[in-house]
């Protein structure tokens, strides 16, 4: 947690306030104390009434000494952006391998009593980097960490949230009882597959959604009679809200999913002909979906197609498809480091990566220094 300045600081109102409670207590009236919280530990003098106010921001994050941030091996150079922008470096770690594959980590900085977050996606290979992260974790408990929260802007696992058919594992349910009993504090996610996952939890969650940085984009591209396609049901909500920020109408695409990673489109809802269509989905696995959404949009007479999905995941044939289609952009976040063919396809200008370190570092300072998170999502 943060150090407090408590140290008074007079104002012009506090002579006038001493002279109004004198006169009420000349008529026999108590005068209203300040509750004092420094003696507890809990924090600075505050008012018996009024309204609470926020800790300012501090002005300079490195000189936090109770302010640390950490990165596993899944996307280092995410966490870098963070700590640029934070003005913090990178805690020092050494994390290595043994020949049978198993992970050694070691910290090699004091973490006793800091604030510590740690960055690490549980993209591919999905089960190294969530092990990975779990280790990461005991370690800091174990090194005595202040408090652990555990920032995941890719939540692998995420679309096994129920049991769609018999005998089958809730796996975003297990990650989260992996996460909390491994040391979590609190954690941060971004897009989650299924925001009802924040319920799988029993410590605190905040959710981001990445439509920030993608609705600037778009905005500023400023594409001609523009119309946001969700391509499925499920993401109608998302959708909605991205087009709404944009101010374009929405379509919906009937979509039925025949198999794991094997989709087929049914139907368009919604009027697209002669119109420049955005697809907007959370994950983009094998692009099937993707392709597939495109493809019927522009049989039913629809101009230009561009896409957009927080997390590339780009597993399989996903990068030749999408290569091989009709889309003229697809643009994601760097929640999910490319592939080297994903990089590839990337300065073909097939491809366009927008960061969110900025999104992220700013709700790790409003963590850090307790105040609203929820500001970010405007």
């Amino acid at each position: 947690m943060s150090e407090q300045n408590t140290t008074a600081v007079s104002s012009p109102s506090s002579t006038h306030d001493g002279s109004h409670q004198a006169a009420k207590a000349a008529h026999g009236e108590q005068p209203k104390q300040a509750v004092d919280l420094t003696a507890s530990g809990l924090g600075t003098k505050a008012p018996v009434e009024g309204k609470a106010t926020e800790k300012k921001r501090s002005s300079k994050l490195s000189d936090d000494k109770r302010f640390k941030i950490f990165s596993g091996s899944a996307n280092r150079p995410l966490t870098e952006a963070i700590g640029k922008f934070l003005g913090v470096p990178v805690g020092e770690t050494r994390l290595q391998r043994f020949s049978d594959g198993e992970t050694h980590f070691q910290l090699l900085e004091n973490v006793r009593g800091v604030d510590v977050f740690l960055v690490q996606p549980t993209c591919h290979p999905v089960d190294q980097n969530l092990v990975e992260l779990l280790i990461m974790m005991d370690a800091l408990r174990r090194a005595s960490a202040g408090r652990i929260t555990v920032v995941v802007p890719y939540y692998g696992y995420a679309r096994q949230d129920r049991k769609d058919r018999p005998r089958v594992a809730i796996t975003s349910k297990l990650v989260a009882d992996l996460l909390t009993t491994a040391g979590a504090n609190r954690a941060l996610f971004v897009d989650l597959h299924a925001a009802q996952i924040q319920g799988f939890f029993n410590i605190p969650v905040d959710h981001l959604f990445a439509s920030p940085v993608l609705v600037g984009y778009f905005r500023d591209l400023n594409l001609p009679n523009l119309t946001v396609v969700s391509p499925d049901a499920g993401g109608v909500e998302r959708a909605r809200f991205f087009a709404k920020k944009l101010e374009v109408p929405l379509a919906i695409v009937d979509k039925r999913r025949t198999d794991i990673n094997v989709t087929e489109v049914m139907n368009v809802i919604g009027d697209v002909k002669g119109r420049t269509c955005l697809i907007l989905d959370d994950i983009v696995d094998t692009a099937g979906t993707l392709v597939k959404t495109a493809e019927a949009l522009l049989d039913q007479g629809a101009d230009k197609v561009y896409a957009c999905a927080s997390h590339a995941v780009l597993s399989g044939p996903a990068v030749e498809r999408i290569r091989s289609s009709r889309l003229e952009q697809f643009v994601v976040t760097d929640t999910i480091p490319l592939s080297a063919e994903g990089l590839k396809l990337e300065a073909e200008g097939k491809i366009k990566v927008l960061t969110i370190a900025g999104l992220l570092g700013r709700a790790i300072e409003s963590i850090h220094m307790e105040t609203s998170v929820s500001t970010l999502f405007n």
